[in-house]
């Protein structure tokens, strides 16, 4: 759960892409998706996530919320915050009474939040246009991205809702078969975001270890 967050859910800002890493439709969607985003300040939304093995099995699921702006990012979930300035990233284990500490690697991350929903991809993903589907109740574009380089996931399908031109979730599939399919919900553009937000704030949380592993 925590690799899949640190995949999915860390904020970087990728907005600019090598053309030829997609095929002509699956540009035209993108190119409409990223329009929309590059446009927000800020963005406050809902997500589900769903996790499978490779039998098809069910290994649980998670809901939250999560606040981006810019590079700076916010995840709220039952018993967990990853929180990020774009400099530090912090991890609080509500039940352990901790809150780990770590130096923010944009590098280290091959798909984000700020990448899904600005759809704008660089040359480490080619991207199809897989077709038209209907996904809970909403018509949406399918798009189909593949790494270039082997990494921990080998396929992952957005949905691209086609009135919003905004990203309503998709399916990331791993190298040993197991899926995680996600939804994004409740989106809320240019929310009204303090700085505040996107900062650990060791006075309002008492006699919580922090273990630091910069």
């Amino acid at each position: 759960m925590k690799k899949f967050l640190a995949l999915m859910l860390t904020a970087t800002t990728f907005l600019s892409f090598t053309a030829g890493a997609q095929d002509a439709k699956a540009k035209a969607v993108l190119d409409k998706v990223s329009a929309k985003f590059k446009g927000m300040s800020s963005l406050k939304a809902n997500f589900s996530l769903n996790m499978d093995d490779a039998k098809g099995k069910s290994k649980g699921s998670k809901s939250g919320t999560f606040l981006m702006k810019g590079n700076k990012y916010r995840v709220n979930m039952t018993g967990q915050q990853i929180i990020s300035d774009g400099k530090t990233v912090w991890t609080y284990l509500q039940a352990n009474k901790e809150v780990q500490v770590a130096s923010y690697d944009p590098n280290a991350q091959s798909i984000s939040p700020a990448k899904l929903f600005s759809g704008s991809y660089n040359s480490e993903y080619k991207s199809v246009y897989g077709g038209e589907k209907t996904v809970g109740g909403k018509k949406v574009d399918v798009i189909e991205m593949t790494p270039v380089n082997a990494r921990a996931f080998k396929k992952v399908v957005l949905y691209v809702d086609k009135s919003s031109s905004m990203i309503t979730g998709g399916t990331m599939f791993d190298k040993n078969g197991g899926s995680y399919g996600y939804s994004i919900s409740g989106v809320t553009p240019n929310a009204a975001v303090s700085d505040a937000e996107f900062t650990w704030d060791a006075k309002k949380n008492p006699g919580v270890e922090v273990v630091d592993l910069r």
